[in-house]
């Protein structure tokens, strides 16, 4: 009888165990780098980066790479890898995931839960202008650190209740802003100096108190006065555009979809 309640509970054990990856996140990695694109210098760092940002925010975000999408759809793979590898945290499998194939050079961001609060449609098309000339490039390593952070300021922004989105989106960085006052100024003083030395040479040039005083005395006379009309000028303005209700961008937000198992994914992606 003891024998067999001890087989008992490790049969339970087991089953829980089994269980356990669809909702410990901390036990699947967040780096699957299947088409060995990185070093494993750089698998440690991103991976350590994901981990770290994953934790403290308490959303999964995720890199994989693969070589084929083996017939699949990229945002049906990168839904479906995410789902039943046992992503995500909390009851709403909060996420995001970041898939790269090689075989046609796509990529896809898929998000569920609160990732789908935080990474809007507009989101995926900011981030994917910081990230795609160093996938392009084939810095790897690069785009996925960037896109890593991006997550990390995505996920803090929305839960301030203010997600970025279409009229929300970061602001350029404090370097571009300091590049163009510094270009700015130097065009100022540059045009300074230049009309610095073309007042330097009109020196025989006095100003005079009225217009008269530059015509010669009895150098011109008027023999007939008259009014001509040349030209008249009309201001058009273009009557406002009811808004258009079917045009579901212009409103901001995530797009969502359900995916084989039945779980509602946001997401978007293309080639690079």
């Amino acid at each position: 009888m003891k024998e067999r309640l001890v087989t008992i509970f490790f049969a339970l054990l087991l089953a829980v165990n089994l269980t356990l990856p669809v909702f410990a996140a901390d036990d699947i990695p967040r780096l699957v780098d299947e088409a060995d694109l990185l070093t494993d210098d750089e698998e440690t760092s991103l991976l350590g980066q994901l981990d770290e940002i994953s934790e403290r925010q308490q959303v999964d975000v995720v890199v994989v790479t693969i070589n084929s999408l083996e017939g699949a759809g990229v945002a049906e793979y990168a839904d479906d890898f995410f789902d039943y590898n046992g992503y995500g945290y909390g009851e709403g499998r909060d996420g995001i995931l970041f898939l790269i194939s090689m075989e046609e050079r796509d990529w896809y961001i898929s998000t569920r839960g609160f990732g789908i609060t935080a990474v809007t449609d507009a989101g995926i098309e900011y981030m994917s202008g910081k990230f795609l000339d160093d996938l392009g490039a084939g810095e790897y390593a690069a785009a996925f650190t960037t896109f890593a952070g991006l997550c990390d300021d995505f996920i803090t922004q929305a839960m301030t209740g203010e997600p970025y989105d279409v009229d929300n989106l970061p602001k350029e960085p404090f370097e571009f802003v300091f590049s163009l006052i510094i270009a700015l100024g130097v065009g100022f003083i540059v045009s300074l100096i230049a009309t610095g030395i073309m007042r330097s040479q009109l020196k025989s040039v006095h100003s005079q108190s009225g217009a008269g005083e530059y015509v010669k005395k009895d150098s011109m006379k008027l023999t007939k006065e008259g009014e001509l009309f040349l030209y008249k000028h009309v201001d058009r303005r273009e009557r406002p555009k009811e808004n258009d209700s079917d045009n579901s961008n212009s409103s901001g937000g995530s797009t969502t979809h359900t995916s084989s198992s039945g779980a509602t994914h946001g997401g978007g992606g293309g080639k690079f």
